[in-house]
């Protein structure tokens, strides 16, 4: 078993996630490599200075823009909207992995009176006249529906029958995503968007158990080093601790994964085999080192497990969206500032539309950390980047 550092261990998941030394994601290539590395990255439909899938992709990926994961999504169609850790956004060749996840919604919809018909009148529609939103598709009226991306919850709710029965058709499978407009999704035919060869592939996994071991290895592979205790990189997953260790085993047995520990942590840590290689460049002194700083989005898998973060790095992040104005200690949309291996401030950092600017409208530096020329050019150097990503420029009054 390897003994980590804290350091190492911090540099490990850095150099994994392609955070730290010279950019290994570039351009609209780089993009689709970090997303089929991550596994999933999640989608969240806020945008206050883009939202959370391309903040993701903008911290680590050096000149993304935003039109580009538009176009890996609804032209290239290597990506998909679709559930995973919450609504996620992953490569569309995983699509056979999750044909149970699909049959368990068709199973589920089932249970809803009245649905059935409606799927019918709504694909015949749209074969007919292509992609819909809620409000285009002609069904009228309300139903007992509850959506099966959320399996647990209440199922007595009343929606309204053309939300619903999208929704339903889209988690089973028989839509996908065809493009939004700001929240507003509109839908069409996976069989006219998906090859043929994905979605006539055989599920690889041979059960629920083999699926959900795919899943626990994918989460270590996005977040780089994960530890064996009950983590929210794990959301979704539903796992109890001794199945959580079941699967870790087997992994292990099959050569999945490998343990490590970390120096002063007594849970046992796990990272993918076929990155052993970059852990011995880490644990050999040969892994790029140069700093350099990144924004980090607030749902970044770097921060699925906020826990891992505080006991790895001591800082401890609280996303206040949700917190109401009196309440917070930072600000709406704060996200972590990320400097070398080290986390050393917050910002909120928001484009004003209407003048063309991004305005900084806080910024908090952790205690300990110095105002140096190496910081300053690097903050000036990320907000110039910041703001060409949202189309605004520097203010240059900040």
């Amino acid at each position: 078993m390897q003994i980590l550092t804290n350091q190492q261990a911090r540099q490990f998941i850095l150099a994994k996630q392609g955070l730290m030394g010279a950019h290994r994601f570039v351009g609209k290539d780089g993009a689709y490599a970090y997303v089929r590395q991550a596994g999933c990255i999640q989608f969240d439909p806020v945008d206050v200075c883009g939202k959370n899938a391309e903040l993701t992709l903008q911290s680590r990926v050096k000149g993304f823009t935003k039109t580009m994961l538009h176009e890996l999504l609804y032209e290239d169609r290597k990506l998909v909207d679709y559930a995973d850790k919450e609504l996620s956004i992953w490569p569309a060749e995983d699509w056979p992995y999750f044909a149970t996840y699909r049959e368990r919604s068709r199973e589920l919809g089932e249970t809803f009176e009245g649905l059935e018909p409606l799927k019918e009148q709504a694909l015949a529609y749209i074969r007919e006249n292509g992609p819909v939103c809620s409000d285009t598709l002609p069904i009228e009226g309300e139903i007992f529906w509850h959506s099966s991306m959320h399996w647990s919850g209440h199922w007595d709710k009343k929606s309204p029958a053309a939300r619903s029965v999208l929704e339903q058709l889209y988690t089973d499978g028989e839509l996908v995503i065809h493009h939004k407009k700001g929240s507003r999704k509109y839908y069409d035919l996976a069989e006219k968007h998906l090859p043929r060869e994905i979605l006539d592939a055989a599920d690889p996994c041979q059960d629920a158990e083999e699926f959900l071991a795919w899943r626990v290895l994918r989460r270590i592979g996005a977040v780089g080093l994960l530890w064996d205790k009950n983590s929210t990189a794990f959301l979704g997953l539903y796992l109890k601790a001794e199945q959580r260790k079941r699967i870790l085993d087997r992994l292990t047995a099959d050569g999945k994964i490998c343990p490590a520990q970390v120096e002063g942590i007594k849970q046992t840590f796990y990272y993918r085999a076929e990155d052993e290689a970059l852990l011995q460049d880490v644990l050999s002194g040969r892994v790029d080192q140069k700093p350099r700083m990144a924004f980090m989005a607030p749902l970044d898998p770097l921060f699925w497990d906020k826990d891992l973060v505080a006991a790895l790095w001591g800082f401890r992040y609280s996303w206040e969206i949700y917190i109401p104005a009196v309440k917070r200690k930072y600000g709406y949309y704060t996200l972590p500032i990320l400097f070398g291996e080290n986390f050393v401030g917050r910002i909120e950092a928001i484009p004003d539309r209407k003048d063309g600017i991004l305005r900084v409208k806080g910024l908090w530096w952790e205690p300990g950390v110095r105002m140096t020329k190496k910081l300053e050019t690097a903050l000036e150097k990320e907000l110039k980047d910041f703001a060409k990503f949202n189309n605004v420029r520097i203010n240059a009054a900040r």
